[in-house]
């Protein structure tokens, strides 16, 4: 019965291949392509779920394939089913397959047909591997599949200048969420010394033994994933993002950001509610968060003029209540409140811009005042008070600016003085400066020795902060992102345990791909003559193709898993020592950092309104 769980992860990944070879002009095969995809996945998962039930629903673990292995470490691709991935592989699979099917007509002649069935079917893949992941690497490579996936679908009319914003918000909104889970991996890997399965995470003798005198470890991890999961599925602080999400299409809306998407967060929880259940603490925590995101959402979306954004609001509040039943334990009563919010906003956005339209029309004939509402009985002052914290969404944007993209923003700022010609004449020197430094390492006192990982590391990290500020040059941004890896490698060679090899492997895939995306700028100055990131450019129009191996080349650099950097990454993690936090945190920063830089390097030359003002300009409010 295991060997069946593969062929659930290959089956959307060979569909996903052969839509991309097909003709665009071609909807018909397209569409069915894609719904014949989802359709037989959602047979085949009915018919394994109803045999799993006859053979008494044993948790299944399946270890596929093993990527890499050294003497302390090993990478490999493991597979687990239980209720949970029963509940969310079924719902998953037919929400998609109902999406595909009104997607068919919906999006007819739409300049992107071939491109959203694509996205879905690269969406639905990584949901499946998401799902069916049974350690946190293999569900780190689905994760990051759906981030991707929810960018492009965001900014699916890239010729507008809202979508591709607002995508490049909820990017980096999901790359946060990415700290907490690298953080979290890291800190298992030394509280187990194995790459923990979540299998074994359902042994409570071995989990209670590990956290006896490892407490604050343990809570440290569930932190990191409580944090994690409320980036994804827009808890509070991270709940503005998801109407902003709202601006792709109403199918991808619904399937995304009405059901499955959002709800990852949830499945997280759910997956290692084994490792944290017995931390009181932080179930209290994760019950205060939701509550509050509950609250706080439901106010918001009373006030909504959009009916996606009400529909997004409401679907936030639901998921924080669901955020209470899991910490309260109530695993089932989770499951079951999740597929009732799935069905339900998947049926309130598919719906919308019919009832919309009705509505329009209905209220000339049929005007009825405003009925009286629960908060015309408070007090004037109380009910005008929270009517404009609604409005305002409780200033979370603002505050999320304030502490995290401001700071960002002004320390790009203040390295203006950083340009191509003094990063080869000052920082090139330094590198090599440094690398002599680790050969003559046990010469060097002991306290300089142990701080040198750090400072170079901070010294990477600032690369990638001038890189996400720059505004000018793509060139200087793109060398920032690769030097930035080359000071993360250094930092991490100091540790003893570390071979050439390995930090080969890991920087392997940031040359090759650092290289490509080098050339690719070489090439698009020639043809455009000067490109600034300053604007959206909007090139994607007169070079598609060249646009395509672009994110490629962007989605290598910044440790997508499409090359050995991403095995790489948390191959070096391995390497940092549990009482380096500092080391860790720089690191996992610069990973997340340099994604956000990376993106947004791709987003200002090819998305957007074109630059040349022979093409159509949409108006740059929607």
């Amino acid at each position: 019965m295991n060997e069946f769980l593969q062929f659930f992860i290959l089956f959307p990944f060979l569909g996903f291949i052969i839509s991309l070879f097909l003709p665009e002009a071609k909807e018909k095969t397209i569409s069915w392509t894609a719904f014949g995809t989802v359709f037989l996945q959602l047979i085949g998962i009915t018919a394994f779920i109803i045999w799993w039930l006859f053979e008494g629903a044993p948790d299944l673990n399946l270890v596929e394939l093993s990527v890499l292995k050294t003497a302390h470490y090993e990478f490999f691709i493991d597979f687990y089913f239980d209720k949970v991935s029963a509940v969310y592989l079924f719902i998953g699979a037919l929400l998609t397959s109902m999406i595909t099917t009104y997607s068919r007509y919906y999006l007819h002649r739409e300049k992107g047909y071939k491109r959203f069935f694509n996205t879905v079917l690269f969406f639905f893949f990584g949901y499946n591997l998401a799902i069916l992941s049974g350690n946190f690497e293999t569900l780190f490579i689905g994760w990051e599949i759906i981030g991707i996936s929810s960018f492009l679908l965001i900014a699916f009319y890239r010729e507008r200048y809202l979508p591709v914003k607002n995508a490049f918000k909820v990017f980096s909104i999901y790359r946060i969420g990415d700290v907490g889970l690298l953080l979290a991996m890291w800190a298992s890997h030394h509280l187990f010394h194995e790459n923990i399965t979540f299998m074994k995470l359902n042994n409570y003798e071995m989990v209670s033994e590990h956290l006896q005198n490892h407490s604050i470890i343990g809570i440290f991890i569930a932190l990191c994933l409580a944090c994690a999961a409320a980036a994804k599925s827009a808890q509070i602080p991270f709940s503005s993002w998801l109407p902003r999400a709202m601006e792709g299409p109403t199918p991808s809306s619904a399937i995304f950001y009405g059901s499955l998407s959002v709800h990852l967060g949830v499945f997280l929880m759910l997956r290692t509610f084994p490792f944290w259940e017995h931390q009181t603490a932080i179930r209290i925590a994760i019950g205060l968060m939701g509550l509050t995101t509950s609250l706080m959402a439901s106010l918001m979306a009373r006030v909504q003029s959009s009916v996606k954004s009400q529909v997004a609001y409401s679907s936030i509040g639901q998921i924080g209540i669901i955020f209470i039943e899991i910490a309260l334990g109530f695993e089932t009563l989770a499951l079951i409140h999740f597929a009732g919010n799935a069905f339900l906003r998947t049926y309130q956005l598919l719906v919308s811009p019919s009832v919309v339209s009705y509505l329009i029309r209905d209220q000339f004939y049929h005007y009825k005042p405003k009925e009286k509402a629960i908060e015309d009985s408070y007090p004037k002052k109380i009910e005008y008070t929270l009517y404009i914290l609604a409005l305002k969404e409780f200033n979370l944007e603002g505050f999320l600016n304030m502490v995290l993209w401001r700071p960002l923003k002004i320390i790009g700022k203040s390295l203006d003085f950083l340009n191509i010609k003094r990063i080869y004449l000052f920082f090139i020197p330094l590198y090599l400066i440094g690398f002599l430094t680790y050969k003559f390492r046990v010469e060097l006192p002991s306290q300089i020795a142990n701080i040198l990982p750090e400072v170079f590391a901070f010294i990477g990290l600032v690369f990638v902060f001038k890189s996400f500020s720059e505004r000018r040059s793509p060139f200087l941004a793109w060398i920032l992102i690769v030097l930035n890896h080359f000071w993360i490698a250094l930092a991490i060679v100091f540790n003893d345990k570390v071979s050439v090899s390995e930090i080969v492997y890991y920087l392997a895939g940031v040359v090759v791909t650092g290289i490509i995306g080098y050339v690719a700028l070489i090439q698009l100055s020639k043809l455009e003559r000067r490109i600034l990131i300053s604007q959206y450019l909007g090139h994607v129009y007169e070079h598609p193709k060249f646009a395509f191996f672009f994110l490629v080349a962007t989605l290598g650099i910044t440790g997508f898993p499409i090359t050995s950097t991403f095995i790489g990454e948390d191959l070096i993690f391995s390497h940092i020592d549990s009482h380096q936090l500092f080391l860790a945190f720089f690191a996992a920063s610069s990973f997340v950092v340099s994604g956000i830089a990376g993106i947004r390097i791709y987003a200002r030359l090819f998305l957007g309104p074109h630059i040349k003002t022979y093409h159509e300009l949409p108006y740059r409010s929607s």
